[in-house]
C-alpha cells in the first residue's frame, strides 16, 4: 500500500509534471536545432555540368555551395575535349543539400594504349578480327611477293614498321602488308 500511496502523493505529481515539461523543453530544442543545422526544407540544384572543363565546373560547383569529387577517368571519348566532364552523379536538376559532394568523371587526354598483338604470319582472316577486338582499325592493305596468299608479312603505323608488344592508342589505323600467293623472284 505504501508504494500507491507514493504514486498518489503530491510530491510524485510534481515530479512527473516537471519532468514532462522538461522533456518537451527538449523536444523543441531539439528539433529547433535540428532544422537551423541541416537546412531542413532547403536544396540546391545540381548544375550540368556535362561537357565543361574542369575549372568550369569546379567555379560552377563552388557557386552553388557543392563539392566537387573526381573519379577514375573513364575511356576516351573523342565527342568530349580533353579533360573534360563526360558523367557527373547525382545527374544534372538533381535536388540535393548544400556541400553536397558531386561525383565528376573525366575525358582523359586520349585513347588509353594498348599492345599490339602477334599476327605476322597469321592469315588476314585472322589478324582483322584479332585486331578489332582489341580496338585497332585496320587500314590500308598492301601486298608483296610471298607463297602466303593474304598472310601477314609485316605491320605498320603511319608508314612505320611496328611489331608485337609496341603500345599504340585505341583505335589507331594499322596497316598491313600481305602476301600475294606468288613466289618472290631471286
Amino acid at each position: 500500500m505504501s508504494l500507491i500511496h507514493f504514486f498518489r502523493s503530491k510530491i510524485f505529481l510534481k515530479q512527473l509534471g516537471l519532468a514532462i515539461v522538461a522533456l518537451i523543453i527538449l523536444i523543441f530544442i531539439g528539433k529547433w536545432y535540428l532544422k537551423t543545422t541541416t537546412n531542413h526544407g532547403e536544396f540546391v540544384t545540381v548544375p550540368d555540368l556535362k561537357g565543361k572543363t574542369i575549372e568550369t565546373a569546379k567555379i560552377e560547383l563552388n557557386d552553388n555551395d557543392l563539392v566537387m569529387e573526381i573519379q577514375d577517368s573513364a575511356n576516351f571519348n573523342p565527342n568530349y575535349p580533353k579533360f573534360s566532364v563526360i558523367e557527373q552523379y547525382p545527374v544534372a536538376g538533381s535536388q540535393v543539400k548544400e556541400d553536397r559532394k558531386i561525383y565528376l568523371i573525366l575525358n582523359p587526354s586520349g585513347f588509353r594504349k594498348v599492345a599490339v598483338p602477334n599476327i605476322v604470319r597469321r592469315t588476314f582472316r585472322q589478324a582483322k578480327p584479332t585486331l578489332e577486338a582489341l580496338g585497332f582499325e585496320v587500314g590500308n592493305i598492301t601486298y608483296a611477293d610471298d607463297i602466303g596468299k593474304d598472310e601477314v608479312l609485316s605491320i605498320k603505323h603511319k608508314g612505320q614498321s611496328i611489331k608485337a608488344g609496341d603500345m599504340l592508342p585505341l583505335t589507331s589505323k594499322i596497316d598491313l602488308v600481305l602476301g600475294n600467293g606468288k613466289r618472290s623472284s631471286k
